[in-house]
């Protein structure tokens, strides 16, 4: 079984068939976001990962995590923004339904990976940790949206919380 294949032919499915694409110029700075956000976290934490993706199957042949990472910021992201921001609706309370929905997708994809051993959790970080993630990156991102910059400063803020909970060591830093 090539997963990786699985996962790509259903999210471009998904891009076809519920993606906002006329739309992507206004969603392509967000999904440079999360993409630099990612790049940043398997940069910073490359000696100290809290996940790390584990090829399975036939993956095993040509996959590493560092494949299978990047596979998901350039299939997965901007399919999830196209998605999440083309559909998000305008009242707050069904904003936060968007936001709980994508965070339940994000956890039980994440979920079917641990079971199926494709993704293995270390040093602390637990399927409820991802949850907890999920839930704040979907936030953020539909602030990214329309206020950029507060986007950064919770980011920030949101990863040095994350830094301090899980007693991460400067020494992990080159």
């Amino acid at each position: 079984m090539n997963l990786n294949v699985i996962y790509g032919a259903i999210f471009i499915f998904s891009a076809i068939k519920w993606g906002d694409w006329k739309n992507w110029g206004a969603y392509y700075p967000t999904f440079l976001f999360l993409m630099v956000g990612d790049l940043v976290y398997q940069f910073l934490f490359f000696k100290h990962s809290m996940w790390e993706y584990v090829p399975i199957g036939s993956d095993k042949s040509w996959a590493k995590h560092t494949h299978i990472a990047f596979l998901v910021m350039l299939i997965k992201y901007p399919v999830t923004i196209s998605i999440f921001l083309g559909h998000m609706p305008k009242t707050a309370w069904k904003k936060i339904i968007n936001i709980l929905a994508w965070t339940l997708i994000y956890t039980i994809n994440e979920y079917t990976d641990l079971k199926l051993g494709a993704l293995i959790h270390k040093n602390g970080w637990n399927l409820w940790w991802s949850a907890f993630f999920s839930f704040v990156m979907f936030s953020v991102l539909a602030v990214h949206y329309k206020k950029p910059w507060l986007a950064w400063i919770l980011s920030a803020i949101y990863a040095t919380f994350l830094w301090n909970i899980f007693n991460v060591s400067q020494d992990i830093l080159k």
